[in-house]
């Protein structure tokens, strides 16, 4: 499985909002330090926003804050906030099957028993897994 880079820099940028979580972060600041554009992390937080991983303050001190603990916000919650699909292959798109083996053959099956167990590690870690080590990743997104 492939994950998008909306996936890779969302992950970031909740990360970033978790290790400065005392306030909400302003929009040019998270962008800096995940190294990505303005446009671009509006459209991360489009879907994230939407799946109440985050929400956005308005104002002078406005900016970007966590909805709830980051220890509460799991991989898979933002796996699926933020792909589209999750066709490992085109027997799992039921409108776009050019294949004849489709009906007789296992494939399908099995790709749907690795898609759960993907689903259920990520289950398993949140996004305060991923900033344990939380002065040494500040450090690396204050360089940025």
């Amino acid at each position: 499985m492939h994950l998008t880079k909306r996936t890779d820099y969302g992950i970031r940028v909740l990360m970033y909002c978790a290790i400065h979580n005392d306030y909400p972060n302003r929009i040019s600041q998270i962008a800096e330090a995940c190294c990505i554009s303005e446009l671009f992390l509006f459209k991360i937080l489009q879907p994230l926003v939407k799946a109440g991983i985050v929400e956005t303050v308005r104002g002078r001190r406005g900016g970007v804050r966590l909805c709830r603990p980051a220890d509460q916000i799991t991989i898979l919650d933002v796996v699926k906030a933020t792909e589209e699909s999750f066709f490992v292959a085109e027997c799992f798109a039921s409108h776009k099957i050019d294949c004849p083996l489709v009906g007789s053959c296992g494939l399908t099956s099995v790709l749907r028993k690795a898609l759960n167990a993907f689903f259920d590690v990520l289950t398993q870690y949140s996004i305060e897994c991923l900033v344990r080590n939380r002065s040494s990743i500040k450090k690396i997104f204050n360089a940025g």
